[in-house]
């Protein structure tokens, strides 16, 4: 038996061999001259088209206000899947194959007609799967999903309920709301016509393979179980840097903010998966129930708490990598005063057994040094006798790093002694790489989202009470800083990890942030 790549036997389960099959299905996207269908969707499909993983037959029907012909469609699909989809090359058989199946509806969203000449589209399909199952994905601003579903009720469309036999079901695009009053309304809009267990609330974050991996890091290794919990572990912290500003988007953060934009979905998403009680299986409510617990366990911050535990900012002029970077009220559409934050840190208590008294510290930014997502469980440190003795500060904790992106992997910290005749001891890191270990291929979020909605998983999509309970979270801090301008303190140069507030919230309690690396790839 050959042992130089392998010191064991490799097992392997696969738990997907009992999900159920995806059926013959139509799909909808309403918005479809918007960039998300060009540079995401339309990609995302033909990649499981190619790869046999959609349905056979299946139909693509792209639903906008612009008049094209169905020639014209293909044509700018076929642009979007050569400029952004994850292989760029267009192989000319495998696109006329796939787009004999896009076709185009025109038509106003508040146009009544335009869901009849839609619906007699669909019912012109020979097969009964591609007339009553559908799945309309709505690639649109929020305030027309309650339209758009009314419309589909009314054209007999969207039918609330499933007869077992056929369904169809609603994919959409956050932010779900702008508040807590705002997803509520949302919320029920939608419900009025289908069914909570027919509507797919998509957060690109939860299809990202690394987001996915920590269930099955958790809860498939039993020698991390013990660890992970408030006996050994003193905090967390939980980073989404962006070494990008606003750029063009300054219009839409005016109005969002990276509270609204990052906190209130990304981030509390995977503090969720991260801090989450052992579902009872791996179905999809067993699992959206643990979050639920988990997000309802988050200590609630009242207004005059905002100060003391919330820090945010906003970049001013800097250099990142040596380019120039701009003041965020110096991008486009920013208003000259703007208090609109680029950047939040927080501490959040989790008030269960498994966590009680561990601080959980959560920040994001525009125009920081490095882009990383990643989260650095920080264990306690050892007694103070022995090594731990001898070098006080200078012995560092243990820590396993989850890195979500760039560079995905799971790293081990721990100490060791450097070799020679000093006794010097440092730490070292154990590194898992996905490339390395599993090949750079990882398919795009998308790719995995629309095939677990086609095939009706909802495991990795957001369900309402999690939504609401997430804005529940982050209202009061909102509605702390909406009438308070920013003071210097708050401003940080593009270029660092953010204003000095940050790093004292850390050391309230005798922590520092430890800053994402670009890690090396092992050879």
């Amino acid at each position: 038996m050959d042992t130089t790549d392998s010191l064991d036997e490799i097992l392997s389960c696969r738990l997907d061999l009992g999900k159920r099959l995806v059926e013959p299905c139509s799909i909808v996207i309403f918005g479809a001259s918007g960039d998300l269908t060009a540079r995401k969707l339309i990609p995302a499909l033909y990649h499981l088209y190619i790869e046999k993983q959609l349905p056979n037959p299946m139909r693509i029907i792209g639903f906008a206000r612009r008049e094209k012909s169905d020639a014209q469609f293909r044509e700018e699909m076929k642009a979007g899947v050569e400029q952004y989809s994850r292989t760029k090359k267009v192989d000319p058989a495998a696109w006329e194959a796939f787009s004999a199946n896009l076709t185009y509806c025109q038509g106003e969203f508040s146009d009544p007609k335009a869901y009849l000449k839609l619906r007699d589209q669909l019912a012109g399909q020979q097969h009964e799967g591609l007339r009553k199952n559908v799945l309309f994905y709505l690639s649109t601003s929020p305030s027309q999903f309650g339209e758009i579903a009314e419309h589909l009720a009314n054209a007999k469309l969207l039918v609330k309920g499933q007869d077992g036999k056929n369904w169809q079901r609603v994919v959409v695009e956050k932010p779900f709301g702008h508040d807590l009053a705002s997803a509520r309304q949302l919320n029920a809009e939608l419900t009025r016509f289908a069914y909570e267990k027919q509507i797919y609330r998509i957060d690109h974050y939860l299809g990202k393979e690394t987001v996915q991996n920590i269930l099955m890091f958790r809860f498939s290794n039993a020698i991390f179980e013990q660890l992970w919990s408030r006996q050994a572990v003193d905090h967390v912290q939980l980073t989404v840097s962006e070494k990008l500003g606003v750029g063009t988007r300054g219009g839409y953060y005016e109005e969002a903010g990276a509270l609204r934009d990052m906190v209130q979905n990304h981030l509390l998403q995977v503090l969720a998966l991260v801090a989450m009680e052992p579902p009872v299986s791996l179905e999809a409510e067993a699992i959206r129930d643990e979050k639920v617990k988990l997000l309802k366990s988050i200590r609630p911050l009242q207004a005059t708490q905002v100060a003391t535990q919330v820090v945010r900012g906003q970049y001013q002029a800097g250099y990142v990598e040596g380019q120039a970077r701009p003041a965020y009220r110096e991008e486009q559409k920013v208003q000259p005063n703007s208090n609109v934050e680029t950047y939040v840190a927080a501490r959040l208590m989790i008030d269960n057994w498994r966590w009680s008294g561990v601080p959980f510290y959560l920040r994001t930014g525009k125009n920081l040094p490095f882009s990383a997502s990643e989260v650095r469980i920080q264990f306690k440190p050892t007694p103070n006798v022995l090594f731990a003795a001898q070098c006080g500060p200078k012995l560092d904790a243990n820590a396993i790093t989850l890195r979500l992106q760039p560079n995905e992997g799971i790293y081990l910290r721990f100490n060791g002694k450097v070799p020679g005749t000093s006794v010097q001891v440092r730490p070292v890191r154990m590194h898992f790489s996905y490339d390395s270990e599993f090949g750079a291929y990882t398919p795009e979020a998308y790719e995995r989202l629309l095939l677990e909605a086609i095939a009706g998983d909802a495991t990795l999509f957001i369900r309402r009470d999690e939504v609401e309970t997430a804005w529940a979270i982050v209202d009061p801090i909102r509605q702390a800083w909406e009438s308070l301008p920013l003071t210097e303190s708050e401003f940080y140069p593009a270029g660092s990890w953010g204003p000095h507030a940050a790093d004292a919230l850390l050391a309230e309690r005798g922590h520092t942030w430890r800053n994402p690396q670009p890690f090396p790839t092992p050879k």
